[in-house]
């Protein structure tokens, strides 16, 4: 079993930056595949950055130039880098990891096993 526990959220002015970090726990050494996901009330969860075991990497239109998904094995630990925040990117992030190794890195809710509970960016225009 995994269980996964983000930080790093926060409320930021527009322009502003967070970093957010997703730690793994429990049998981590074979977790592949890893991204990070946003919901706003009232819509989908959505794919915002993924990262895969060779380190290809993908991002959601809406951030891409603007975020910066990295991962350290060794501490088994994701990080979100969010620069040039907008309101839009308002809502609560979730950090999902599995098994698979999905290439090119996946977008797919539900090709992800293990879930953290969120963490809440708020950004004020």
């Amino acid at each position: 079993q995994v269980q996964l526990l983000e930080s790093g959220g926060g409320s930021v002015q527009a322009g502003g930056s967070l970093r957010l970090s997703c730690e793994a726990y429990g049998y981590t050494h074979r977790l592949f595949s890893m991204g990070w996901f946003r919901q706003v009330p009232g819509k989908e969860r959505e794919g915002v950055a993924a990262i895969v075991n060779d380190g290809g990497t993908d991002y959601g239109d809406s951030v891409k130039g603007r975020f910066s998904i990295s991962r350290d094995n060794g501490k088994s630990t994701l990080y979100l880098k969010m620069n040039s925040l907008r309101p839009e990117d308002t809502g609560m992030y979730y950090c999902a990891e599995d098994y698979g190794d999905y290439v090119p890195p996946s977008f797919r809710i539900d090709d992800y096993n293990y879930w953290g509970q969120g963490t809440e960016v708020t950004v004020s225009s």
